[in-house]
């Protein structure tokens, strides 16, 4: 651990970044909490933002809609039907973008969770345009600043139109089993409503299709790797994503600022500290997630199984941990194996080139784009018979 020339705090290891994800005495920061600070009072904070007992409140109410069983029961038969859908496209076709596929797989399923069922046509349009593959900062004092302002005030305005007023205004007439409801019985209003859907669309769409994406990326240059994975049964390739997930954390960076000082390390990797009350802190993700105390010996290799230390999990700290734990682990890592066990299935399936990289800075996230897959011949007799049988 080390403290920046710009007064941040950095955390590396596994056991220091769980203490601060976990500790009472921090609250969360980045991710865009300083403009949401700015909102009215009377404005009620999404999940994302809010901290201590009204933060753990609502997580509790909430829980029911991720449990393992509920996913299994209620929203796998969603996945499937995507994901089949998305497979008989490519298969008809005989090629296309990875990174489109998996955008339509998590776009259905994080509807389905969230009640976004009523929507006009071109959701995923309307969500791509909200999270652009470059931000620009919103501002009064520059025409590039102004041009952002309006263009995310217009995404804004077209989500709620086109996505969240549809589905409030179903749910007014009559209450479903999903989040929006929750959230009309607890008196929230449209606005208020619009804002927890874009938080759990930012958790549930972006993050997943990136790592659909880059899953996919390992198994295709792994072949024994793909070799495992394709015979394995689901708890097996489960393994295998959890294990890619830890390498490849889709958010790379957790941000926290403490409330009260908070001593981290005991002497161990990074010894022993105290970070004062006020700082922030950043947690570097994917350095914690190969920390050897943790995660045992070649801790950069893939292996499935490994065995981690008492408590940690598999994906090591891919999904957070403590209070913003992300809720929906289970439905990311479910719905990927769903579409990547159909996917490579599929005969003479092939990466025409690799996927480009980017990366972004606003959330510490990579993006990979323009990832086109090819099958053979879809009208050669090889291909038609694997489309009969499967």
């Amino acid at each position: 651990m080390r403290r920046g020339a710009d007064g941040v705090w950095q955390v590396r290891g596994y056991e220091e970044a769980r203490t601060v994800l976990r500790s009472t005495a921090t609250v969360q920061a980045g991710l865009g909490v300083e403009t949401v600070e700015r909102l009215p009072s009377r404005i009620r904070r999404p999940v994302l933002y809010r901290d201590g007992p009204e933060h753990r409140e609502h997580r509790r109410q909430t829980a029911r809609f991720f449990t393992p069983r509920r996913v299994d029961e209620r929203y796998r038969e969603v996945m499937v039907r995507v994901a089949e859908d998305r497979i008989a496209a490519l298969r008809e076709t005989g090629q296309g973008r990875l990174d489109d596929l998996s955008f339509h797989l998590a776009v259905e399923v994080a509807a389905a969770v969230i009640g976004l069922t009523e929507s006009r046509p071109g959701i995923r349009r309307r969500l791509e345009r909200f999270f652009p593959d470059t931000f620009g900062r919103p501002g009064l004092t520059s025409l590039h600043g102004l041009y952002w302002m309006v263009r995310q005030n217009t995404n804004w305005l077209r989500v709620y139109l086109g996505d969240v007023r549809p589905a409030v205004r179903a749910r007014r007439r009559v209450r479903r089993d999903d989040l929006i409801s929750h959230l009309l019985d607890e008196g929230c209003g449209s606005g208020e409503i619009l804002g927890e859907c874009l938080t759990f669309a930012a958790a549930g769409m972006v993050t997943t299709r990136e790592f659909v994406n880059v899953a996919a990326w390992h198994l295709f240059t792994d072949t024994a790797l793909l070799a495992r994975y394709r015979a394995a049964g689901e708890a097996g390739r489960i393994a295998i994503l959890q294990e890619i997930l830890r390498l490849e954390p889709v958010i790379g960076c957790l941000r926290r600022r403490t409330t009260a000082p908070l001593q981290l390390g005991n002497g161990g990797g990074e010894g022993g500290v105290t970070v004062p009350a006020g700082a922030l802190v950043d947690l570097l993700i994917d350095s914690a997630n190969t920390d050897e105390r943790t995660v045992g010996t070649c801790p950069g290799r893939v292996r499935p199984g490994r065995g981690m230390a008492e408590g940690a999990g598999a994906p090591g700290l891919s999904f957070g941990d403590g209070p913003h734990k992300c809720p929906g682990a289970h439905i990311a890592i479910l719905e990927t194996d769903v579409f990547l066990s159909r996917l490579f299935a599929l005969p003479g399936l092939r990466m025409a080139a690799p996927p480009r990289v980017g990366f972004k800075d606003e959330i510490s996230s990579y993006e990979l784009r323009d990832f086109t897959v090819v099958l053979a011949d879809p009208t050669s007799p090889d291909h038609r018979a694997a489309g009969e049988t499967s």
